[in-house]
């Protein structure tokens, strides 16, 4: 009986719709009956563009490639110059992010090309910019130097600090790329000014990091350490505990390089600490390897023990068989150091 009457129930109410239907009566129907209000094609063109700037802060490359594509069709139709520019750019810039640089430089090449018919010089910057570091990634660094120079004569032009700083930053990176360390600093120097002048802090982090990473390439470890610790403050007042990971790493390198074993401890431990705290495994294996690599170094022979005793756990439970071996030849050689025979021994049987 209870199925019975709710069929009935059912039949009465699709009865009544439909004489609703025919006579005008207002009848409440499910929100997924109403008829759907059609969008204009610039409301649709814009909903699209929308969702692809979306897709693309989201890291969903693939996706917001399908949302542009569509959106450049939409406003081909209504011949809309600007935002085919804008979309051509947000195209390249996507592809960029995906790798296919060829594709990405075809797709800034159009953007440039509308942006300079329609005189809009600030895009034409940005896209500049885009291409030089397209092309940079292919290897090609004096192609890119040339347009990052044009893109920062432009910014320099409009006055416009940001475009400035993102210039000098890109400009700095194809420096680098070539090899011309001092220029590279040079230029990264001039965009930390900047974003420091814009209190645009999420930057200064950034070219803190190109700006440890020259001073390095130089072999000016110690400027390098101090451009990294100038970072790490920033990335702790961030909360930022994975970039805070990474930028100890950069620390521990550099003390490594210069032989300051106690400074690479120091920083050794804290990436340890670090590496717990956010549960990464991998990198809590690097960081037992440099602290033992270091304490083996200042003869702190059974502290290096225990560090690669440690590690040789953690490289079991994320089963890695190289570094389960490599850590195994540490422990066989700290323990020679040691004089432990035995132990040799029992690292060695386990290696055959």
């Amino acid at each position: 009986m209870g199925e019975q009457f709710q069929d009935n129930n059912r039949s009465n109410r699709d009865s009544l719709e439909e004489k609703g239907i025919k006579t005008g009566l207002r009848v409440h129907l499910d929100e997924s009956q109403k008829p759907t209000i059609p969008m204009s094609p610039s409301t649709e063109a814009e909903q699209q563009l929308t969702q692809g700037i979306q897709a693309r802060k989201a890291r969903k490359f693939d996706i917001a490639k399908e949302y542009f594509e569509q959106a450049l069709i939409s406003y081909q139709f209504l011949d809309n110059q600007p935002k085919i520019a804008r979309i051509y750019c947000f195209l390249g810039l996507t592809l960029y992010s995906l790798g296919d640089y060829q594709q990405a430089i075809q797709y800034n090449q159009q953007s440039l090309a509308i942006a300079g018919t329609i005189n809009n010089p600030r895009l034409m910057g940005q896209v500049l910019g885009n291409l030089g570091n397209a092309y940079r990634h292919l290897g090609d660094y004096d192609r890119a130097i040339e347009y990052q120079q044009q893109s920062l004569e432009i910014a320099q032009q409009q006055e416009d600090s940001a475009a400035q700083m993102a210039a000098w930053n890109n400009l700095g990176l194809a420096h680098k790329a070539r090899g011309d360390g001092e220029d590279a600093l040079d230029c990264q120097k001039h965009s930390f000014a900047l974003a420091k002048s814009l209190r645009d802090r999420e930057t200064m982090v950034q070219i803190l990091k190109n700006l440890g990473n020259a001073c390095y390439a130089l072999g000016d470890y110690r400027q390098a350490i101090e451009y990294y610790e100038e970072r790490l403050l920033l990335a702790q007042e961030q909360g930022n505990q994975r970039m805070q990971g990474q930028i100890l790493r950069n620390l521990v390198n550099a003390c490594y390089t210069l032989g300051d074993y106690q400074c690479a401890i120091v920083y050794s431990e804290q990436r340890l600490a670090n590496a717990r705290l956010i549960a990464d495994y991998r990198a809590e294996e690097q960081a037992l390897s440099s602290l033992g690599n270091a304490y083996e170094a200042i003869g702190n022979y059974p502290q290096a023990v225990h560090c690669y005793e440690q590690r040789l756990n953690v490289a079991r439970a994320i089963s890695d068989e190289r570094v389960e071996k490599q850590t195994l030849d540490n422990l066989r050689i700290t323990c020679y150091a040691l004089g432990d025979y035995a132990k040799i021994l029992q690292y060695q049987e386990v290696l055959d």
